[in-house]
């Protein structure tokens, strides 16, 4: 039809916009930002200069504690890690049976990486939940196809963290949606017994709790029934990680509109059923942000189950720097694990990122 341009004169233009161009409107837009712009970057090259002779030009690599005294702090102390890396990963797991645990830790990531992808996102993850946690049982529990039994007390390391971390945060989720329901619950019973856990587990550190649940919760046990130390830790964490949860879950409850409820109603669905099909999944969906910033709290908290007897990654780390050889070598050692830490919790960040832009792709439409 005349008048009408063509198709192609309707597509947008490309962006032309250049280097110089970004960092004058996202860097030097105005002289507040051009001067924290300035701070910064000297912040961060005194940095980089003050770190990069340390820690790598006259860093020691690789060799024994002597090598590392002979630089007499002028470099890093690299080789702490390629010396105690066993001990770091595995803590006092049987040392011929590294292998075990290795392979646990290597299936737990695989676990993280299927889950991961949204075409995996049916029935079929289940199963290789389950087969994948089997797996895991039978590395590290051993006992049976020949393997020899491991405690859970010879138990540490990274896998150590990891276990504690995912069945911490899989089973505080669900804990913690009915919690956040019956919070607002119309049933006092229901609702005051849901306050009080909240209340009560918020309002303690999680010292607190993996202490409280390592001593006093046998004795709420019958007369000969024990749980081993890993397994108290675990409630703990499922406890204290399903309250704070269980607070996100109702703000993303409470800033649904109230419309959402009645059309659920209009329907005639059944409480669980309009909970299921249209509350929950977008409530859940708003808040990502703060659900995720709970798992990432969770898997540094591991950390605390030292209190208790535990080594995770970290406290293997410490521990082994606390041979009389490495000692004084502290801030490799943090810097090490940190970056190990650093690299999972990023991975989570940068995934419900994903996650949350395809969830709300809706309301860009």
């Amino acid at each position: 039809m005349a008048g009408i341009p063509a198709t192609a004169d309707l597509r947008p233009p490309v962006s032309q916009i250049k280097a110089l161009d970004w960092l004058r409107a996202n860097l030097f837009s105005s002289w507040a930002n051009t001067a924290l712009t300035l701070v910064v970057g000297y912040v961060i090259v005194r940095t980089l200069m003050g770190f990069i002779p340390w820690g790598v030009f006259n860093a020691v690599w690789t060799g024994s504690a002597d090598e590392c005294k002979a630089a007499k702090g002028v470099g890093a102390c690299w080789a702490f890690f390629p010396a105690n890396w066993r001990f770091i990963l595995f803590a006092t797991f049987p040392y011929e049976e590294h292998w075990r645990p290795a392979l646990a830790s290597v299936t737990f990531v695989f676990l993280y990486v299927f889950s991961a992808i949204r075409a995996n996102w049916n029935a079929r993850l289940v199963y290789v939940w389950a087969g994948g946690l089997a797996l895991i049982g039978v590395l590290m529990f051993g006992g049976v196809f020949g393997l020899s039994f491991v405690a859970t007390e010879r138990w540490g390391g990274l896998v150590l963290t990891l276990i504690l971390a995912t069945f911490g945060i899989a089973l505080a989720f669900p804990l913690a949606i009915l919690l956040a329901l019956g919070r607002r619950s119309h049933m006092p019973a229901v609702k005051t017994l849901c306050v009080a856990f909240i209340e009560l587990i918020r309002g303690v550190p999680l010292i607190s709790v993996l202490f409280m649940a390592s001593v006093m919760f046998p004795l709420f046990l019958p007369e000969g029934v024990t749980f081993d130390k890993l397994l108290r830790a675990q409630v703990g964490i499922i406890f204290f990680a399903s309250a704070y949860l269980a607070e996100v879950v109702r703000g993303g409850l409470q800033a649904l509109p109230k419309g959402q409820y009645e059309a659920a109603d209009a329907l005639g669905l059944s409480y669980w059923q309009a909970m299921r099909m249209i509350v929950l999944p977008q409530a859940l969906r708003m808040v990502i942000p703060p659900m995720v910033n709970t798992f990432i709290g969770l898997f540094k908290d591991t950390s605390l189950v030292l209190i208790i007897g535990l080594l995770d990654v970290l406290n293997a780390a410490k521990t082994a720097a606390a041979q009389p050889e490495w000692r004084g070598y502290g801030p490799e050692v943090y810097f090490g694990i940190s970056l190990m830490y650093f690299v999972f919790c990023f991975a989570m960040s940068k995934y419900s990122q994903q996650v949350e832009v395809e969830f709300n792709r809706h309301k860009h439409r």
